[in-house]
């Protein structure tokens, strides 16, 4: 019985679930093909030889030296602890050693932030949480960050959002190194989605241009929020800021770190997702409440930025009951569902 070996590094605070998701789809994929060619699962750490997670599980790992020769699948999760880890020489200098002597290297969530310490996404696509996309760019302007999907892949290298992707891109790997109708199976098994639908933008905050420093800049964005449901063309905002078009453009872009129209566009979003969230508004009353000059318009922004229809983001994220689960009953005893 052949094995691939997968090599897992942990470390004080790093996220549970970065760790024992994927591990779980391997060991399922090892139960699920008894007898055949399998994942022999190896945990490494310069912290060991018991870490524990930022969630408080302590698990069992072995020393670095024990990670040396030839690896299949080498992992790296992220964690609260993760900026800490990122000073450690030994371990970032290791897990370069080790990516070079791997045949494909792995990233759960900020273990993206260690590969690219260590230089191992130099020039590469790469991917992590959607919260720290802009913070991975900044720390390490040779990765082309890539803020949409759930994983990517570059030759090698695939990089996995935020925590419960390490399972997608665990499942991914199964089928990669199995076939499809296998990694089904584990699916399955495991009662998972094989292929999740949409990437990572559908939970991610739509808004993350900042405040602006200088006064009037700050003022046009605060009119521009206060007034979503107006036309809002730029010649006004720019009059607001008592600014000519071009220079409140120009400024605007480097404060902001959008264009104006990118900003309000941002902006009218955040909001439907809001609406979309909490009220039984239709898609046409949240749309002009958000102020897009029809549904069309708003369907096609909506897609593009959160990649889900509107309808499909309110199934998925609506925190309120529709009026449709309201129970039938006398005027006195009328009540929503649990």
């Amino acid at each position: 019985m052949s094995h691939q070996r997968v090599v897992v590094v942990t470390y004080s605070g790093a996220q549970a679930l970065d760790i024992t998701g994927p591990v779980e789809v391997f060991d399922t994929a090892n139960r699920l093909r008894a007898g055949l060619d399998g994942y022999r699962i190896e945990f490494v750490s310069a912290d060991g030889p018991r870490v524990r997670t930022s969630a408080g599980l302590v698990m069992e790992a072995e020393s670095l030296a024990a990670g040396e020769g030839p690896i299949d699948t080498l992992l790296v999760p992220g964690g609260w602890g993760l900026y800490e880890t990122l000073a450690d020489r030994e371990l970032v200098d290791w897990i370069a050693r080790a990516a070079g002597r791997s045949r494909r290297v792995v990233s759960v969530c900020g273990g993206a932030f260690l590969l690219a310490e260590a230089g191992v996404l130099d020039g590469r696509r790469a991917t992590t949480h959607w919260a720290y996309c802009g913070e991975l760019a900044r720390r390490y302007p040779g990765v082309a960050v890539d803020r949409g999907p759930i994983f990517v892949w570059d030759g090698n290298i695939a990089t996995s959002a935020g925590v419960s992707t390490g399972i997608d891109l665990a499942l991914a790997l199964v089928e990669a190194d199995h076939g499809a109708s296998f990694a089904l199976e584990v699916a399955r098994f495991l009662v998972l989605f094989l292929k999740r639908n949409g990437g990572q933008s559908q939970f991610s905050a739509v808004l993350d241009a900042q405040l602006a420093d200088r006064p009037p800049i700050r003022a046009a964005q605060e009119w521009i929020q206060e007034n979503l449901a107006a036309p809002l063309p730029v010649p006004e905002v720019a009059r607001r800021a008592n600014m000519s078009v071009r220079n409140f453009a120009r400024v605007f872009r480097r404060e902001v770190g959008v264009s104006p129209g990118q900003y309000i566009e941002r902006l009218r979003i955040a909001q439907a997702r809001h609406l979309l969230e909490s009220t039984e508004l239709t898609v046409g009353q949240v749309a002009r409440r958000c102020g897009f000059a029809s549904a069309e318009t708003f369907l096609r922004s909506f897609g593009r930025l959160v990649e889900l229809t509107p309808q499909e983001y309110r199934r998925r994220f609506q925190t309120v009951e529709p009026a449709g689960l309201v129970v039938a009953a006398g005027p006195a005893e009328r009540s929503t569902s649990p």
